[in-house]
């Protein structure tokens, strides 16, 4: 049987395979384009989770600066030391942090688009003030009015997208976004739907109840001895009875404060037995966390010596929760710590962990005693206490 030869001139048209198909990426250069990508999504996220902590402790800061808001920056403390107190590890700590983030970005973006409002309403002030009723003065009113409305149209569209930074640093990407959304009924449902979804994630009455309920155990725990203390200044006896009460309760307070952020319970402010059983069984962790917890309140009190205005109560704020965030964590820590052992350590650790705690305590009492010969609301400053009330400077601002 003859076998069918191909056609030379068939064979010299075909089509090169150079032409038609290119050969795929050798197995090394597909591995490294793939190893480059994997790299830059964890750089773009280890730069979000960066963004996002300083995001998260600035608004505390904001939020301390505020006197109701307070509370939430409490709970916040509160429920970051009941997490570590769980877990163990310190970066469950950090609640929030992504979207924190978020929000982060939406301020700045929103703080950015702001300028030009600002600059065209005085530009539009400068030429009232020289040609009042003149055209200049009229053009400039209708200029500020334009810019205001494109702004709150580009903000809004911006936050219908998401509320990512890059929406709002690239306003031409709306007019595809419009395209692709026509109908504004099922755009606005959607985000009502995802406004609400948001606010759920920021748990505000959940932060709000845990700081209040903290607030009002540890101010029971604080009243007496800071009044004893207080009235020291005329009544010595009184005085060293309520430094003996403070120091006793500065001992056992931060943990009486992570036993309320694990249990959830108001009544676990009276619950001493099983902080002291968890105290017998890690000594030393307790007595590191009490260590941190005094180190870092005591340096704050020079921040009461004078008053600080209202509108820039926030810049002390954030040095104070910077300063307190940790010996939150720290405190949690070592709650958490004391579960990892069944049985109480040997006396030798327990007494020398006692023995550390004491002069921790009684420097700390010291301290607080002197500040108020030095802050200017007097013997009220013994009531703000930073290192277990709330995280600021001032209560009453």
């Amino acid at each position: 049987m003859a076998t069918a030869t191909p056609d030379p001139l068939l064979t010299d048209l075909a089509p090169s395979s150079s032409l038609v198909s290119a050969e795929p990426p050798p197995p090394a250069l597909r591995r490294i384009a793939r190893g480059l990508a994997t790299s830059g999504r964890a750089m773009a996220s280890a730069a979000e989770w960066v963004f996002g902590a300083l995001a998260l402790v600035v608004g505390l800061a904001v939020l301390a600066a505020i006197p109701v808001a307070q509370l939430l920056c409490l709970g916040y403390l509160l429920e970051a030391g009941g997490r570590v107190a769980r877990s163990g590890r310190l970066r469950d700590g950090l609640v929030g942090v992504r979207l924190s983030a978020r929000l982060g970005g939406m301020a700045i973006g929103i703080l950015l688009w702001t300028l030009p409002i600002q600059l065209f309403a005085s530009m539009a002030r400068s030429a009232a003030v020289i040609d009042p009723g003149g055209p200049i003065a009229a053009r400039w009113r209708v200029a500020s009015f334009v810019v205001l409305a494109l702004t709150a149209a580009h903000l809004t569209i911006a936050l219908a997208r998401g509320g990512r930074l890059r929406h709002f640093l690239w306003p031409f990407g709306a007019i595809g976004w419009l395209r692709r959304n026509r109908d504004l009924g099922r755009v606005y449902r959607r985000c009502r739907d995802d406004c609400l979804a948001f606010a759920s994630r920021l748990r505000l009455p959940y932060y709000a109840r845990l700081g209040l309920l903290g607030f009002l155990g540890t101010l029971a725990w604080l009243v007496l001895p800071a009044t004893l203390l207080a009235a020291g200044r005329s009544a010595p006896l009184l005085g060293l009875i309520g430094a003996l009460l403070l120091g006793g309760v500065a001992m056992v307070l931060p943990f009486l404060q992570m036993h309320f952020a694990v249990e959830g319970r108001l009544r676990a402010f009276r619950e001493l037995r099983p902080v002291r059983d968890r105290f017998r069984r890690a000594p030393w962790a307790f007595a590191l966390a009490l260590t941190l917890t005094a180190t870092l309140a005591v340096p704050l009190y020079l921040l009461k010596i004078e008053m600080i205005p209202r509108e820039a109560v926030w810049l002390p704020s954030l040095v104070f929760l910077t300063f307190t965030f940790p010996a939150r964590l720290a405190a949690g820590w070592a709650y958490h710590r004391s579960s990892r052992r069944d049985r109480p350590r040997h006396w030798v650790f327990r007494a020398s962990g006692r023995l550390w705690m004491l002069p921790i305590a009684a420097l700390y009492v010291l301290f607080v005693f002197l500040s108020q010969f030095a802050a200017w609301r007097g013997a009220w400053s013994l009531y703000e206490q930073h290192a277990f009330l709330l995280p600021v400077p001032f209560i009453g601002l």
